[in-house]
C-alpha cells in the first residue's frame, strides 16, 4: 500500500527536528454548495532542521516517531512569503 503524501505550509518550526506542517483541504458542501476549507495540523520530522516558518512542504506518512509525530518532511518548495 502506497504512503499517503500531502502539501502543506510550516507554521512552526521551534522544536528540535520537528516542524508543525498546517493542510488545507477544500471541497464542496453537500447541502450549500458552497467551497468549504478546512486545515489541519500535522506534526512531521525534519531531520536536518531545514524547514522554516513560511514554507511549502511535502509530508509523507511513515511510522511512529513519538507521541505525535507520524510524518516525515520528504520536500520543501520556496518560501511561500
Amino acid at each position: 500500500m502506497p504512503k499517503r503524501m500531502l502539501q502543506g505550509v510550516v507554521i512552526s518550526d521551534k522544536n528540535d527536528k520537528t516542524i508543525v506542517v498546517r493542510v488545507e483541504r477544500r471541497f464542496t458542501h453537500p447541502v450549500m454548495k458552497k467551497t468549504v476549507r478546512l486545515s489541519k495540523k500535522y506534526h512531521a520530522h525534519d531531520e536536518q532542521n531545514l524547514a522554516k516558518s513560511g514554507q511549502v512542504v511535502w509530508i509523507e506518512e511513515c511510522k511512529p516517531l513519538s507521541k505525535n509525530k507520524r510524518w516525515r518532511v520528504v520536500e520543501q518548495e520556496a518560501s511561500a512569503s
